[in-house]
């Protein structure tokens, strides 16, 4: 029988989540009356979590597992996830339970609309810094600024897709799988909804905060546009427009025999200033040239070592 809803859950060191989130999941199904499968997407962990996933198997059939090789990373494991689930729709969320499950009978209703994808739009963001949501709304401006499809703002990854959409994923296996932007892409009528996002239930997030919001920023922004080489192009041209006229400055103070420029610290300030955006010309391009690179090999996002519970296990 294929269930109604597919809950995909990416998941590393959560032991302490693992149990309340399906408590409240559960809770959700139950109440919509739709049948269901909740697949946990899991990099290797060092704590006890596929002990409890496990467990909790063997006292809800419905629940699935997914283990991975080494670890690959939260959009490595969600993109597994949604390919293996075989739901007419499938829900991403974060065990944390910053994303409440209740809301997944919010995110169906309104498929109904004639949505494809609906995803959740967060209002507030209870437990982050101001400088983590001052970096947020920096990142979505520049992506939606300079990408060629538009992300919508303040979301994640928590949504609905229908199985039109899930296909169209499979089809595109690129090698970074960003998923906002993915479905950006894919396009197909999308709609939203808002909700006031809580803090983590337990334990700390998994990931360096600004780095991690830094790498996905920059990836969501190579992986769809190549504007940023174009801007490095213009940028090329206004200083060496620049330079030609600071040349013909030096040689005009020659001339009339009036030295208004003296001193090392103007050289060495226009050396440093140069030097300093040539390696971040070389630095995007590295960006892009890596992207090819990763395509080019063709390698698996990832590599399952086992899945638990699947009427099919496959390699």
């Amino acid at each position: 029988m294929v269930p109604q809803i597919s809950l995909v859950v990416p998941v590393y060191k959560e032991e302490a989540n693992i149990r309340p989130f399906l408590a409240r999941a559960e809770a959700v199904f139950e109440k919509m009356g739709k049948s269901y499968e909740i697949i946990f997407s899991l990099d290797p962990s060092p704590d006890r979590t596929e002990e409890v996933i496990l467990e909790e198997i063997n006292r809800n059939s419905n629940i699935k597992l997914l283990l991975f090789s080494r670890r690959f990373g939260q959009p490595a494991a969600t993109m597994a996830g949604i390919l293996a689930c075989t739901g007419e729709t499938c829900v991403v969320i974060d065990v944390d339970l910053q994303d409440q499950p209740e809301l997944i009978e919010q995110l169906y209703g309104k498929l109904s609309e004639g949505f494809e994808v609906v995803y959740a739009t967060r209002r507030s963001r209870r437990g982050e810094t101001w400088f983590k949501r001052t970096i947020s709304h920096f990142g979505y401006t520049v992506i939606n600024k300079l990408s060629d499809v538009k992300i919508p703002r303040n979301t994640g990854d928590f949504r609905i897709m229908t199985r039109r959409v899930i296909e169209q994923l499979r089809q595109l296996n690129e090698t970074h799988g960003f998923l906002r932007g993915l479905v950006a892409y894919v396009g197909f009528k999308q709609g939203f909804i808002e909700y006031d996002r809580d803090e983590r239930f337990a334990g700390r997030g998994n990931y360096n905060r600004l780095t991690g919001s830094f790498k996905i920023g920059l990836n969501g922004l190579v992986s769809f546009s190549s504007r940023p080489l174009f801007m490095m192009s213009i940028a090329g041209f206004i200083l060496a427009a620049f330079s030609f006229l600071l040349g013909a400055w030096y040689v005009l103070q020659k001339l009339i025999g009036i030295n208004l420029s003296a001193g090392l610290s103007t050289t060495v300030l226009i050396v440093t200033f140069f030097s300093g955006v040539q390696l971040l010309g070389l630095g995007l391009i590295g960006e892009y040239v890596g992207r090819i690179y990763d395509e080019v090999k063709r390698r698996p996002m990832y590599i399952v070592d086992r899945q638990v519970n699947f009427a099919e296990q496959k390699s």
